[in-house]
């Protein structure tokens, strides 16, 4: 049965799921509930009552073998556990990986293993790529980097694609572009745990602004469409 995030009564498990070279500032935003743990939470000059209610989080990093995995700008993380050694996870984040990289059978198998074992399933900028091509957003209404919505209306219609910074369907939780992965661990915070959220996101100067977009799409550059058609290309051939 899935875990009550907001009166969890025991240990939360989260896990980043790692692929191909993962962009730093995707999985990032996970350390919003690092803020959230007594590790952080009791240092901070707050009532002992809201130090009562940190959350006690443990973190899984994880890759197919467990090898260490490749992030950008020259980074090596290592793994604490495999697709095969992971325990079921409560909170499961995937950021973009680098789109020269195939998903493999196994990173399919694992995506859908661990979306329908937690409780919040989350994605940031092109992390819903793993999503979609797993098949978990197929029925679902969700975000994507603003850029490749009009793509992917046309290229996947089993999903309602909505034009926000970040989005909320169920267990489901995607953003735009990648800095929009800190509205969506902000508005993610402030559903299950107000209180402690409340507290962290002005201290640790979290954005705070609507999840709607203020105003039309600047028009797209050359480059920018080149990559919208690139990503169109590698998507709907993994996708047969």
């Amino acid at each position: 049965m899935p875990l009550d995030l907001s009166n969890p009564g025991r240990k939360i498990h989260a896990g980043i799921i790692l692929m191909g070279e993962t962009e730093i500032l995707d999985v990032a935003p996970i350390d919003f509930l690092h803020a959230l743990s007594p590790k952080f939470i009791n240092v901070l000059p707050i009532s002992d009552e809201l130090k009562a209610k940190a959350l006690d989080i443990e973190f899984h990093w994880i890759t197919e073998k467990g090898d260490p995995a490749k992030l950008t700008a020259g980074i090596s993380l290592n793994a604490t556990d495999s697709y095969a050694t992971c325990r079921p996870l409560d909170i499961v984040l995937i950021g973009a990986y680098f789109p020269t990289y195939t998903l493999t059978d196994a990173d399919l198998a694992f995506i859908r293993k661990a979306y329908d074992e937690c409780t919040a399933f989350l994605t940031i900028c092109g992390g819903m790529i793993a999503a979609q091509l797993a098949g978990v957003l197929a029925s679902h209404t969700a975000t994507a980097p603003r850029f490749m919505l009009p793509m992917l209306r046309e290229q996947d219609p089993r999903t309602t694609w909505v034009e926000k910074r970040a989005h909320h369907d169920g267990k489901i939780w995607t953003s735009g572009t990648l800095l929009n992965g800190l509205d969506m661990m902000r508005e993610f915070g402030m559903h299950y745990w107000p209180e402690l959220t409340a507290v962290a996101v002005p201290l640790g100067g979290w954005p705070e602004r609507s999840v709607e977009y203020e105003g039309p799409q600047e028009q797209l550059g050359g480059d920018v469409k080149w990559a919208e058609k690139k990503w169109a290309e590698m998507t709907s051939a993994e996708m047969k």
